[in-house]
């Protein structure tokens, strides 16, 4: 299981790079698209580094959840509205699937109980 689990959270990672890069693709179907094109994903990556991440400083157990609907759910229809349906679908299955997955006990837990190098030691 523990295979599996890591592969499970390293797809879950992918899914996060495949939503930033939604919003890349969105931006760069509007103006001013050089600007859209990397202020969305940073935008994107801010807002899921500070409230959705594992180690998140505002994220909880209410607004965790909540904004990783809000962000794969936009990511989608960012796709969907740039023309590609198909990959809309995708990636909305993907993260429903992949998130789910994540959340089974067993796997949920393998990124607490990885041990960190004690910083005092090495010092």
């Amino acid at each position: 299981m523990t295979v599996f689990g890591w592969f499970v959270l390293t797809l879950v990672f992918v899914d996060e790079l495949l939503a930033m890069a939604a919003f890349g693709v969105w931006g760069w179907q509007h103006d001013p698209r050089w600007l859209l094109v990397w202020i969305l994903p940073v935008l994107a990556a801010v807002v899921w580094g500070m409230f959705a991440s594992p180690k998140a400083t505002r994220g909880g157990p209410a607004v965790r959840p909540l904004v990783k609907v809000i962000v794969f759910g936009l990511a989608s229809l960012a796709l969907l509205d740039a023309g590609q349906p198909g990959w809309a679908l995708a990636l909305l299955v993907f993260s429903v699937v992949i998130n789910g997955l994540a959340q089974v006990p067993a796997i949920s837990r393998l990124h607490t109980d990885v041990p960190r190098p004690d910083l005092a030691r090495t010092r």
